[in-house]
């Protein structure tokens, strides 16, 4: 537990910093000394360095957004309403720090950071859908989380260079998005289970030979 709270002391304190400096050691040390945190207290913290205290950021937003989610009555919404609702929230909660997430995306588009950039997003869009009240078990779980991966990624640069009032830019392109993923993932839904639906004795002989059963099992359940 003291670890933990060690860890979030340098986050908040690393934030300034990072607006200047980027995900870097320099703006760790700048947060250990002013939060009155030893060198080795805080590089035992995050023994990963930037690469660590950039995730644990992003968790700790993904937490702060599901802590508002749960004040929602999310009940009541739409499941489109729902996605919405989580992204923007995640969005607002990331809004007093821009600088750092704009620096954030530089450090991440780096190809040696391309799998925490991944791991990253992921966990982000797959906490909103089970915020949401998704229960998806097959190809639906991917499709869903892919789309608003998309829906996300491009809103978060479009929110970085908006200055309109209270981003009210920003909320109408949000809501554009997720309006095309929905229309897009049903389309890609009716697909899938056409193809699903079709004889065995064409699938077999479409399907590179494989057989109908074969093809269900690779579905995930």
């Amino acid at each position: 537990m003291e670890i933990e709270r060690t860890r979030q002391i340098l986050i908040e304190a690393a934030l300034p910093h990072i607006a200047f400096d980027g995900w870097t050691d320099t703006s760790l040390r700048a947060a250990a000394a002013d939060a009155g945190i030893e060198e080795s207290l805080a590089r035992n913290a995050f023994p990963g360095g930037p690469s660590e205290l950039i995730e644990a950021f992003s968790r700790d937003i993904d937490r702060r957004m599901l802590a508002e989610l749960a004040k929602s009555d999310l009940a009541e919404m739409r499941m489109r309403d729902r996605i919405y609702t989580g992204v923007r929230i995640r969005l607002e909660l990331l809004t007093p720090h821009r600088e750092a997430v704009g620096r954030g995306l530089s450090f991440l588009a780096l190809p040696i950071h391309a799998p925490l950039a991944a791991k990253c997003l992921y966990r982000s869009v797959d906490a909103i859908w089970h915020a949401a009240g998704d229960t998806a078990t097959d190809y639906d779980f991917y499709t869903k989380r892919l789309l608003l991966s998309g829906v996300y990624s491009s809103t978060v640069l479009f929110w970085l260079n908006d200055r309109s009032e209270g981003g009210a830019e920003t909320w109408a392109f949000l809501g554009r998005r997720i309006d095309d993923a929905l229309r897009l993932g049903g389309t890609v839904g009716k697909m899938a289970g056409t193809l699903l639906d079709l004889p065995d004795r064409l699938l077999e002989g479409g399907l590179g030979g494989r057989p109908r059963r074969h093809w269900r099992q690779a579905t995930p359940q």
